[in-house]
């Protein structure tokens, strides 16, 4: 029998497209670690944006605003401004 977090992955990759890591990815989180000085835990931001980039997606909706104000390149939104 599925988990409840197994069920809720299925969903979540049955409603939207996932895209897949590369080998771009990294030189490219690389450039905005180090471009940017970025260091503990906002790293896995930061890869987050390299994907985007890398895949060309501009919007990122987020409760957390304010850690991604620093990359150019994407346009960040917080979820109450849709609703």
């Amino acid at each position: 029998m599925p988990s409840e977090a197994d069920e809720r992955a299925h969903r979540i990759e049955r409603a939207f497209t996932l895209l897949p890591e590369n080998e771009l990815i990294h030189p490219e989180w690389r450039r905005l670690v180090l471009g940017h000085a970025v260091s503990g835990a906002q790293v896995h931001d930061a890869r987050l944006v390299a994907a985007m980039h890398v895949h060309g997606v501009t919007h990122l909706l987020t409760l957390n605003v304010r850690d991604f104000a620093r990359y150019p390149g994407i346009t960040v939104v917080h979820p109450q401004t849709v609703l």
